[in-house]
């Protein structure tokens, strides 16, 4: 088989790949004809990947969307790209050029109406109402827009729930996948919102969170395009954040202020705009938990993580929902259990249990199984040992071990962190088993292969250039 030749069947293989195991997304085209402008070949309109020009075939689409979500860029279907493909997600193209309707619009008033049409049977009414009125003000603040609510006739904004084919030519898929989508300011349709009724809508955490949704839905509405920064609203890939702490990420001020200007009313009470993504150079970083995961090196913070692995030069930052959508944000503790392939996440009272991408079944479980005092309502870091094959659970100036082979915890715990890890005196913000990478540094402890790691900011990390150099 000639060189080419080679090329062209590994390529072709990963696209079957795809089709195997991307089973949210039923057809590869069909994802990047939506929101990549992948058209259909009119020479052989049923070989859909041979007979593509070179700045249009799936390949070079594939590679548009690696660029997008800042995933290495190779063309290839990696588990990363079909991780994205199969998250739920916003129905509007991710590139500008690629919409339906035009872009870079605004509405040429600053008092928006808007109407609600139907109401989702999963809430209640007035929980609707709350929601969209909630997620309309969070626009508000930020511009001098108000928005009127309309009970009849036409509203600039008209915003509706409907299942699958719902009369504007872009019909629903169905429960996940897509969630709604949202046309610019103008005539007619557009700046209207349409919600699609086969989901499952909340004001919380389970299922989806129908002011969240709606806050991203309107940014459209409002004349905002999709954000490459995934710590950003208007990030097309759904996932939940403490609605409770909301306050619009300064990405999303940033482009709707672009649109209409600064509030004129700046209220001193409301909470100050998230900064973008974190960044690995930030000298002001700190972290929720570290771990190692099949060789790569897993950094979790807030909603994010970012993933090293040691052959690369470049950490990569993505939302942790893209690897496990039910995992949720500020996590407490990670660990892996090496010899069984497991990673395990802790937040508060719950833990989960993964291989690969995949959540086990019946996870999460109450982290009080394991032998956790009922008094304990949160840890502060967890740390296998693959020698011992225990697992060691710090809380507060305490730590306790657990017998990852009898499934008990071992006898004569607790036991004082500062009389077993000299140095450190108090509470663990993080800990991970490491064998030949370097930490130093006053808040990074040392005991054989394990690093005990104190408020862990990169000055910490300093001989550790691979992932904390921000030249």
């Amino acid at each position: 088989m000639r060189g080419g030749d080679c090329v062209e069947f590994k390529h072709y293989l990963s696209r079957m790949v795809c089709f195997i195991l991307c089973n949210s997304w039923k057809c590869l085209p069909a994802y990047l004809k939506q929101f990549y402008g992948l058209e259909d070949d009119p020479q052989d309109p049923m070989d859909k990947f041979r007979s593509y020009s070179a700045e249009t075939s799936p390949m070079d689409k594939i590679k548009e969307m690696q660029r997008f979500y800042g995933l290495k860029v190779t063309g290839d279907l990696s588990p990363e790209t079909m991780q994205i493909m199969k998250q739920s997600r916003c129905g509007v193209p991710d590139v500008a050029e690629y919409s339906l309707f035009p872009r870079k619009s605004k509405w040429n008033t600053n008092i928006i109406t808007y109407r609600i049409l139907n109401y989702t049977p999963d809430i209640s009414r007035a929980d609707v109402d709350i929601a969209l009125e909630g997620a309309l003000r969070v626009w508000s603040r930020v511009t001098p827009l108000t928005f009127e609510r309309l009970y009849e006739g036409e509203a600039e904004m008209m915003i509706s729930f409907a299942p699958r084919e719902h009369g504007d030519g872009n019909p629903f898929d169905g429960p996940g996948s897509i969630l709604a989508h949202a046309f610019e300011p103008g005539p007619g349709v557009q700046g209207d919102t349409h919600f699609d009724e086969a989901e499952t809508w909340t004001m919380g955490y389970e299922g989806y969170n129908l002011f969240l949704v709606a806050a991203h839905e309107f940014g459209h509405a409002l004349g905002l395009a999709h954000s490459r920064d995934a710590g950003a609203l208007m990030y097309p890939v759904y996932a939940y954040t403490d609605v409770t702490r909301f306050a619009l990420p300064q990405d999303d001020v940033d482009g709707i202020q672009a649109l209409y200007g600064p509030s004129i009313n700046t209220d001193p009470s409301l909470p100050k705009p998230p900064a973008r993504a974190p960044e690995k150079c930030n000298p002001n970083l700190d972290f929720d938990a570290v771990t190692k995961l099949r060789g790569e090196l897993i950094f979790f913070k807030d909603r994010f993580l970012w993933r090293r692995h040691p052959q690369e030069v470049e950490p990569e930052l993505i939302l942790i929902t893209i690897f496990w959508s039910s995992i949720p944000p500020n996590i407490d503790a990670a660990y892996e259990n090496s010899e069984n392939d497991l990673l395990v996440i802790i937040k508060d009272t719950k833990y989960w249990v993964i291989n690969g991408y995949d959540i086990l079944p019946e996870y999460p479980k109450n982290l009080h199984n394991l032998g956790i005092p009922r008094n304990v309502e949160k840890i502060d870091a967890a740390l296998h040992i693959q020698e011992t094959r225990k697992t060691l659970f710090f809380i507060g100036d305490e730590y306790w071990s657990y017998d990852e082979i009898k499934q008990t915890m071992d006898k004569g715990y607790p036991k004082q962190i500062m009389d077993d890890w000299p140095g450190i005196d108090g509470r663990v913000d993080a800990a991970f088993e490491s064998r030949g990478m370097p930490f130093k540094g006053p808040k990074a402890i040392k005991n054989k292969n394990y690093y005990m790691m104190k408020g862990h900011r990169p000055e910490t990390l300093t001989n550790f250039p691979f992932f904390m150099d921000a030249a």
